[in-house]
């Protein structure tokens, strides 16, 4: 009997959605901390930027997979420093969270996961 989408006893493990109630949950567990230089550690990792307590951006650090090599310390400070200088928004009404990973291929699942959950607006832009 060929196994189908109808079959009741048929099951498609979705990796997609595992993944994503895991590294939501855990994120959302993180503390809120400001986004200032120096927060953040020497690793890969993802990161959440909220404003005024929305996540507006969902961004990884890759020390192995990209060409920059950056870590999270120097991709919020990156962001901090971009976000200090705009008029309409301050950096006391930006927060972030981080997780870190101890492989490099999670650091890009929990990216698109993330994304794919909350669509923040300034990933769209």
């Amino acid at each position: 009997m060929a196994e189908t989408v109808d079959d009741p006893h048929h099951f498609d493990f979705d990796l997609d959605r595992g993944i994503r109630v895991q590294v939501v949950e855990k994120l959302e567990a993180s503390p809120m901390l400001p986004l200032a230089k120096g927060t953040g550690p020497q690793a890969s990792g993802i990161y959440a930027l909220y404003y005024k307590g929305k996540p507006v951006y969902i961004g990884k650090a890759s020390k192995g997979t990209t060409k920059s090599k950056r870590t999270l310390r120097a991709r919020l400070a990156e962001h901090a420093a971009k976000i200090s200088g705009r008029r309409n928004i301050t950096l006391d009404e930006v927060k972030c969270r981080y997780l870190t990973f101890s492989s490099e291929w999670w650091v890009f699942a929990a990216e698109f996961a993330l994304i794919t959950h909350y669509q923040p607006e300034w990933n769209a832009s």
